[in-house]
């Protein structure tokens, strides 16, 4: 029972990723080591974030029975890397659905917004 959160978002991000797939929003739109550059960066700042938190005692580690109990860094669960991977991939498939339907809905994007 100690996995489940875990397991949890494991398979939120594995839904995630067969989203992607079948409308290839992010990771499969033609552009995968931008998209993983994106996805580090943005998690990358979040566990910044949480480690400026925790460092200023804005943030503590919860005690659950559902968690493993391993630390990044105390008071920074394993589990928490997990969520914001998930948190920054919810993003940019967001972002992906968002410029499809812009395309197919609304007026076509320039280049130029597509890129950006």
């Amino acid at each position: 029972m100690g996995a489940l959160y875990l397991l949890f978002l494991l398979a939120s991000i594995g839904c995630m990723m067969l989203l992607d797939h079948r409308f290839q929003l992010f990771f499969f739109s033609g552009a995968p080591l931008r998209a993983a550059a994106v996805l580090v960066a943005g998690l990358a700042f979040f566990l910044v974030w949480d480690l400026f938190g925790i460092g200023l005692d804005i943030f503590y580690r919860g005690e659950t029975q559902f968690m493993l109990g391993l630390e990044l860094a105390p008071h920074l669960p394993l589990e928490e890397a997990f969520f914001l991977a998930f948190l920054c991939y919810l993003t940019m498939v967001l972002f992906g659905l968002l410029k499809v339907a812009a395309a197919r809905f609304g007026r076509p994007l320039t280049q130029a917004e597509a890129q950006r």
